[in-house]
């Protein structure tokens, strides 16, 4: 029935292993968990007890094939028609985190994100805007994502038709961190493919130290310029695409650069802070995509 695919890098996965296959044995279903290490290094002999669990296994690869070939890899392997794709850092916030995906799938829905959150409770210093950042624009409300299914859905919490996944698989000419989700979901709205959203939520785990996720954001807009110089992505999949644009036609392209070239350590700064400024992140993304765009 449930084919649960994990891609891993770096990450002890045995505790949400153990926490679905407990899920899963409850709800008396069919299943397998599914988990990929894409050749890391760490955690390895821990994650190798996933084998021990009846219908789960472990997997290393060879080698590392990126964020976008490794889900395409599980989907081929699962099973089962039913795929749920769950990050490795991620743990369900509520124990009928199971049972409420296997009644949508009595539905016959085709893709579902079920959200993300973080806890509350406000971490280090080093780790704040992960968190900051997380908490406003990632654990939105149902209602809030309602609005816009695309635009607000994950990879971290998915569950997919395998036969959309296969149809629609990820874009494998990314191999580093970003937008590959955006991508994803792109593709499945111009093919008039709806994303449902429900209330099952995983609790996001691992927080990076904010120079590490300032330095995955600008590679995450570096994929992003070379989507947009492909033709992959549009005005209408990113705002800051829309912005980009926008500094164009009204002529402030030039302007705008350069005054960010002037504050970027001054944002830098105030980013690696105790209290980091969502609007200087914007405006930081944006600065950073327009170099890009123009170097």
């Amino acid at each position: 029935m449930l084919s649960i695919l994990i891609p891993v890098y770096n990450y002890n996965v045995l505790p949400l292993v153990s926490e679905l296959v407990k899920q899963c044995n409850d709800c008396g279903i069919n299943f397998e968990i599914l988990c990929y290490d894409d050749a890391s290094i760490l955690f390895k002999e821990e994650n190798q007890k996933i084998d021990q669990f009846q219908n789960c296994s472990f997997t290393v690869l060879e080698k590392n094939i990126g964020r976008s070939a490794i889900r395409n890899l599980l989907a081929k392997k699962a099973t089962y028609q039913n795929l749920l794709f769950l990050d490795a850092d991620v743990i369900p916030a509520q124990n009928e985190f199971i049972s409420n995906y296997i009644s949508e799938i009595e539905k016959n829905t085709n893709v579902i994100f079920g959200g993300l959150l973080y806890e509350n409770q406000k971490p280090a210093k080093k780790l704040l805007l992960r968190w900051i950042y997380g908490k406003e624009r990632e654990a939105l409300d149902l209602s809030e994502r309602i609005k816009n299914g695309s635009d607000f859905a994950l990879a971290s919490n998915l569950l997919v038709k395998k036969e959309i996944l296969i149809r629609f698989p990820f874009d494998e000419n990314l191999t580093r961190y970003g937008y590959e989700d955006l991508l994803f979901f792109a593709v499945l709205k111009s093919n008039e493919i709806k994303i449902e959203h429900i209330e099952n939520p995983v609790f996001h785990l691992n927080l990076e130290t904010s120079i590490a996720f300032l330095n995955k954001t600008k590679t995450a807009l570096e994929n992003l310029a070379f989507l947009n110089t492909q033709n992959k992505i549009s005005v209408n999949e990113s705002r800051i695409i829309a912005s980009f644009e926008l500094l164009k036609t009204v002529r402030l392209l030039s302007v705008f650069s350069f005054i960010f070239r002037k504050s970027e350590s001054k944002i830098e700064r105030n980013l690696l802070s105790e209290k980091p400024s969502l609007f200087l992140f914007d405006i930081y993304k944006l600065g950073y995509f327009c170099f890009l765009k123009t170097k």
